[in-house]
Parts: structure tokens; C-alpha cells; sequence
């Protein structure tokens, strides 16, 4: 078994995906740019930083993001948190299991440490992740370098080689294995509904050494040596 299960938080945990790439796109059109749409957002900038979108965005269009860009994104995000966020079925009881097992948890998630605990405060996760939950506000570089992965070992002293990571993006695949952990990618979320099979392929040529569509199948593939 690992000495540590990392999980990252949106679309893996909570069924949020989709409720961030509209609050981003709508944030974008807002701006002027007016044919940014939810497939362009999802396809480019699943599981990196809003800093990183903002700088593609200031390259594409010339024109610079303002420096509220992140606060008015989830602004309208928490919005929809307040009625739609779900957790992913089976979340709460794959983390039932492993508190039971006595294996530590933590989050490791590109979002900004505002969003992160306004997430797991909405829904319900946040007492499963008291002291660890990491953000890539806390490290020189997000996902898909391995510093946040990185981070969360050390903090919760692990060896980051015992370590075993949950992750529905490339980029997240790419920071673990860089960290020298095994990667689980998940395509369970509701955002990957139309491209599940090619997302599989995705996650396996980044490093997941197993991709699952359910929770149940995820523990299964995250107890393995």
C-alpha cells in the first residue's frame, strides 16, 4: 500500500469542471474575446494555474488580463458553487476507506488557496484534508512541474517515492511522475464526457500507469503496489 494518497481536488473530488471552464470563458468573452469557447478552455487549460491562462490569453489577444482577473473568475464561479458543486459519487466513501486504512490524504490542486478551501468547505470534503491541503499558490511552479507534489510529501513527511497521486489532467500526470510518483488518472468527471476514450489515452502517454472512470475502480488501482 502507499505511505500517501495526493488527490487532486477539481474534477477528481468535486464534479467542478464544468462550472470553472464557464466561469473562465464567460470571464474571457467578458474582455472582448468574443469566440472563446467552453471546448477551447477545457481542451487547453485543464489543470493548470489561472496565472497561466491569463498569460495564453495575453498572447493571443494582446491584451493583458486585469489584475482582479482571478477574484472575478471565481466570484462567478462561487456563484454556481453555491447551488451546482457536487462531489464526484463515491469521493467521500473512497476517503472513508483510506482514513480506516490509516494511509494520509492530501490535496494538491492548481487552484488558488481561496478557491481550494471554498471548495472543500461547500462540499463537505474539508474535514478529510485538516492541515493538508496544498495549493499551487505555495510553490515557485504549478503543475505541470513537480514542486506542489513535492510540497505536499514533505509536509506531511513522505517520501515521495511511497506517495501515490489522483489526476484527471495531463499536466497534474506529468507533475507527479516528475515528482517520482505513481499517477492514477481519472475520467469520471462530467467535463470528460464526450472525449473519455481519447482523454484515457492522454493520461496513460503523460505516465498514468492506470486510468479509471470510477471511484471504486480508482481505490482499487491506488492500494496497488
Amino acid at each position: 500500500m502507499p505511505q500517501a494518497v495526493i488527490f487532486d481536488l477539481d474534477g477528481c473530488l468535486v464534479d467542478s469542471e464544468p462550472l470553472s471552464i464557464g466561469a473562465i470563458a464567460e470571464e474571457i468573452r467578458d474582455m472582448g474575446v468574443t469566440d472563446v469557447t467552453y471546448d477551447y478552455i477545457r481542451d487547453r487549460f485543464l489543470g493548470v494555474s489561472m496565472q497561466v491562462i491569463c498569460q495564453h490569453v495575453a498572447e493571443q489577444t494582446g491584451k493583458a488580463c486585469a489584475e482582479d482577473f482571478v477574484d472575478r473568475v471565481e466570484t462567478r464561479l462561487f456563484a454556481r458553487y453555491a447551488t451546482d458543486l457536487r462531489q464526484i459519487d463515491g469521493a467521500a466513501a473512497m476517503l472513508d476507506d483510506l482514513k480506516a486504512k490509516g494511509i494520509p490524504v492530501a490535496i494538491a490542486t492548481g487552484g488558488s488557496i481561496r478557491r481550494m478551501h471554498e471548495t472543500l468547505r461547500i462540499s463537505k470534503l474539508a474535514p478529510y484534508f485538516t492541515g493538508t491541503a496544498f495549493s499551487a499558490d505555495q510553490v515557485a511552479q504549478g503543475k505541470p512541474a513537480p514542486d506542489l507534489f513535492l510540497f505536499a510529501a514533505q509536509e506531511m513527511g513522505v517520501d515521495p517515492a511511497a506517495c501515490v497521486v489522483m489526476e484527471d489532467s495531463p499536466h497534474g500526470v506529468q507533475g507527479a511522475r516528475a515528482a517520482g510518483m505513481r499517477a492514477v488518472g481519472f475520467v469520471g468527471g462530467s467535463h470528460l464526457a464526450p472525449m473519455r476514450d481519447s482523454h484515457r489515452d492522454l493520461l496513460r502517454s503523460k505516465g498514468a500507469g492506470i486510468v479509471c472512470q470510477t471511484i471504486p475502480e480508482t481505490l482499487t488501482a491506488l492500494m496497488l503496489e
